[in-house]
């Protein structure tokens, strides 16, 4: 969400012609992540977001806007990207493809407790369920074969225990993607993201025993179809785990778990590999933010991740096994 592609008043002005929302009251970029140019639109019908894709196509675009629209329709709560006056859901801005989606309510919540960890693991068996009948297709692009076109590029910049470990895995990945086991996991389309600040939580509604409500899951455009307990592992990484360490915190990762198979219990082989699942997790986000980092592109406003912090989660989901596994 680093703005990459600069719009002035100029642009936006033309760009709007082609919607019916009204008159524009604020537009500003947004300065967090690093994919895709992003802007906070407000309009005298609403509050909207104008992304630009830096790296997405017009021919992949059509699965994460379509997605997102057939979530919202089954009460999943995402942003749902605005028609434009021909219907279509995207169009091109400075050569690229761009998309205006609705805004959510609530903010991030940078730190967690067991509660809102509960929300998320709810909502992500929820979404899981939801895009069962969903009928486009296409693969999680930052999974295995990106990793093995990926690590070659990276091994130069890192030292010797680090390409022992990124080498290491790698090797690891690939044997468990072609077990048997593997291919038995359920799956479906995936956020394949889902952060703390990919999350949103509104204030809870009067009178109600909850203390946080959730607001929606945004930015998909790192989703895919992949196995869902890739998804959950992704998650868990972030949301229940102590971020100086790495380690999890059980109570948040039990709170997680809990409420996700309050929707959908998992499966035996999901819980045979669930540790190797987490492993994948992190690895897919160690080797993502070591390219990054030094194959950087160029940005207005880019502020890269930090490497070593997946890096430590990988050590200690390798080195450890899960002291608080999947609840049965």
């Amino acid at each position: 969400m680093a703005v990459f592609t600069v719009v002035n008043e100029t642009d936006l002005a033309q760009w709007m012609r082609h919607y019916d929302l009204g008159e524009v009251v604020d537009f500003r970029g947004i300065s967090s992540g690093i994919e895709n140019s992003n802007y906070f639109l407000t309009t005298t019908r609403g509050a909207f977001v104008l992304t630009i894709f830096e790296k997405l196509t017009a021919e992949q675009l059509p699965f994460y806007l379509d997605l997102m629209r057939h979530l919202a329709s089954h009460s999943v709560p995402v942003p749902d990207p605005v028609p434009r006056d021909d219907g279509a859901l995207f169009g091109i801005l400075h050569g690229k493809p761009a998309t205006i989606v609705t805004k959510l309510d609530g903010k991030a919540e940078l730190a967690p407790g067991p509660e809102h960890c509960g929300e998320v693991g709810q909502m992500l068996a929820r979404l899981h369920l939801a895009g069962r009948d969903f009928k486009s297709h296409q693969p999680n692009l930052r999974s295995l074969a990106w990793w093995k076109e990926t690590v070659p590029r990276i091994v130069p910049f890192v030292d010797g225990a680090q390409r022992e470990l990124i080498v290491g895995e790698l090797a690891h990945q690939e044997a468990f993607f072609e077990s048997a086991d593997y291919a038995a996991l359920p799956g479906g389309p995936c956020h394949c993201d889902l952060f703390r600040d990919n999350v949103l939580f509104a204030p809870a509604a009067p009178g109600t025993n909850h203390q946080v409500r959730l607001g929606g899951f945004f930015d998909f455009y790192f989703a895919g179809c992949d196995k869902w307990l890739f998804d959950v592992a992704v998650t868990a990484n972030d949301w229940c785990v102590d971020l100086a360490t790495g380690r999890f915190d059980g109570a948040r990762l039990t709170a997680l778990l809990r409420a996700y198979q309050t929707v959908r219990p998992f499966t035996p082989e999901e819980n045979r590999h669930w540790r190797d699942m987490l492993r994948a997790g992190a690895y897919r986000f160690w080797v993502s933010r070591l390219y990054d980092y030094y194959l950087p592109r160029a940005a207005a406003m880019l502020q890269p991740h930090d490497p070593t912090h997946f890096e430590r989660i990988l050590r200690e989901r390798v080195m450890h096994a899960d002291a608080s596994p999947l609840c049965n």
